[in-house]
């Protein structure tokens, strides 16, 4: 994918398989997200797949270990404090947090605000944090819930908490395994991210305040 220097840039956010980095990689080959570029995929662990699908699609990459970070004896404020210079030397006009792992701290938000969008497998005012998914779950099979969500939001400093741009239920079947919930969550990961990616983009999101 050669980047069109007129073309606004992407820069996403990684730390695995890459399957909704590889749902943005479609969107912008099949002009689903039109006018812009992903110019960078940053990984926060070596190895992962994601990366693969970049590089298969001619996209430059960058890693950058909390790992290596800690083994050097450096702090996780330098770890943001690195990331944050570094992106901000590539002038992106939208970073997105596609399943990537780590929490960033405040110093590193404020440098992107308004620029910086993550997608997390829980409706709004839902479920906050870690294993959404399997918090979810557990919580209809106790009979509490029929249905959990995704949404794409913007990012603040409280984790979960930055304005929606875009959402969508998702169903839980009486009879729905983990992994059968897990994978209707992924398709519609898929589909809404770039749409939220594209009205970020085309400035038909909902304001970042």
């Amino acid at each position: 994918m050669s980047a069109n220097s007129t073309n606004k840039k992407i820069i996403v956010l990684i730390s695995g398989n890459g399957s909704n980095l590889q749902a943005l990689i479609d969107s912008c080959k099949n002009n689903q997200i039109t006018g812009a570029d992903i110019v960078q995929v940053i990984s926060s662990k070596p190895n992962v797949y994601g990366l693969e699908r970049a590089q298969k699609a001619q996209i430059p990459t960058h890693v950058h270990s909390l790992k290596e970070y800690k083994a050097a004896g450096k702090t996780r404020k330098d770890f943001d404090h690195d990331l944050a210079d570094h992106i901000q030397k590539l002038k992106p006009d939208l970073i997105v947090l596609a399943g990537w792992m780590l929490i960033l701290g405040p110093d590193f938000v404020s440098k992107f605000e308004g620029k910086l969008i993550n997608l997390h497998p829980s409706l709004p005012g839902d479920i906050i944090g870690a294993h959404a998914i399997d918090r979810a779950y557990e919580e209809a099979k106790a009979g509490k819930r029929t249905e959990t969500g995704i949404m794409v939001h913007y990012v603040i400093a409280e984790v979960d908490e930055g304005k929606p741009i875009a959402s969508r239920k998702v169903p839980i079947l009486e009879n729905d395994s983990l992994e059968a919930l897990e994978e209707r969550i992924h398709r519609a990961e898929h589909e809404l991210l770039p749409e939220a990616t594209r009205m970020v983009l085309e400035g038909t999101a909902p304001s970042f305040k």
